[in-house]
């Protein structure tokens, strides 16, 4: 009871300390250089998949007349400079929902001393900012299991607010639930969970077609192992433990796990069409954000590739 007191106590300071600088970290960023990030996603694929046609007011691109379509549809102007009939597409404007989760199971408290900041705080102050950007932009964010998408103005200090009064267990991977398939996923864990555990979670996040990005934020001390002589490990989300007489001798072992791990992530989300990238929180924050915001779906030749953001595989 004393160390869950003691992570939820954690929790709330990090989140406290995440709501403020996460504002800071928002507004200084160049606004000019984000959305021209935004508009390039746009053509190639986008972060938002609007540009395609539908209900809106703006024009978009004009294309053949289909046989079949109501006279109506064809625009006499245009198709009066060609032998073709055309028709006048405009854009589809309609939000879409992102959907944001930072894991705040107790393994994400854990900060070595080449840390900027614990795991915990680095996602929260990147999930605050990333929901503000978007919903600037005119787009939905919500939190799987904890809060409904919403385009609200205040939208950290709703996110802030549904965290400090969660009462439930802190699970690492999001809940089971349906997006819609036009939806955007982005999950910040550690992921050290077990691999079927994430092959479960990306199976049910996918079936609808939705698409997702995975970032794995790490401490430096989880890149690189850096322990010697005789140390005591601690499982922070059950509490066992473990001894290791040499630590030094387990590093190599340990780096090989590790990467193992992550091109079996990779494997799964290489599949899906999403996006696997690693984060060290030695790293700045703006990065991540940057990076979130600007290009949370990159395709290169039409196929999305893995990005790596700070140091790690």
């Amino acid at each position: 009871m004393a160390a869950e007191s003691r992570h939820l106590g954690e929790e709330i300071t990090a989140i406290r300390r995440a709501d403020g600088e996460s504002r800071t970290l928002a507004a200084s960023l160049p606004r000019l250089v984000l959305e021209a990030r935004r508009i390039a996603a746009n053509v190639i694929h986008g972060l938002h998949g609007r540009r395609r046609a539908g209900a809106g007011e703006s024009f978009w691109q004009y294309r053949r007349f289909v046989s079949g379509e109501p006279s109506q549809n064809v625009d006499w102007r245009r198709s009066a400079r060609d032998d073709h009939l055309y028709v006048r597409e405009q854009e589809w404007e309609a939000a879409h929902t992102v959907w944001l989760w930072p894991d705040r199971s107790p393994s994400m408290a854990f900060a070595s001393k080449g840390a900027r900041a614990s795991k915990l705080e680095r996602g929260l102050i990147v999930t605050f900012a990333l929901a503000e950007l978007l919903v600037s932009g005119g787009e939905r964010v919500g939190v799987p299991g904890l809060m409904n998408p919403t385009s609200s103005s205040n939208v950290i200090d709703k996110m802030a607010q549904a965290m400090l009064h969660d009462d439930a267990t802190r699970a690492s991977l999001p809940p089971s639930f349906v997006p819609s398939a036009l939806a955007e996923i982005v999950v910040l864990s550690d992921f050290w969970s077990p691999m079927p555990e994430i092959r479960n979670m990306l199976a049910g996040l996918s079936a609808s077609g939705a698409h997702g990005t995975l970032v794995q934020v790490v401490d430096p001390a989880e890149e690189t192992f850096p322990y010697s002589g005789r140390v005591e490990f601690v499982e922070p989300e059950d509490g066992s433990q473990i001894t290791a007489g040499r630590a030094e001798s387990w590093a190599r072992d340990y780096v090989a796990r590790v990467a193992l791990h992550r091109d079996e992530i990779r494997s799964e989300t290489n599949k899906l069409d999403w996006l696997f990238s690693t984060h060290t929180t030695s790293r700045s924050a703006a990065e991540l954000l940057l990076f979130l915001h600007s290009g949370m779906m990159v395709s290169k030749g039409g196929v999305r590739s893995s990005v790596k953001v700070g140091r790690g595989a």
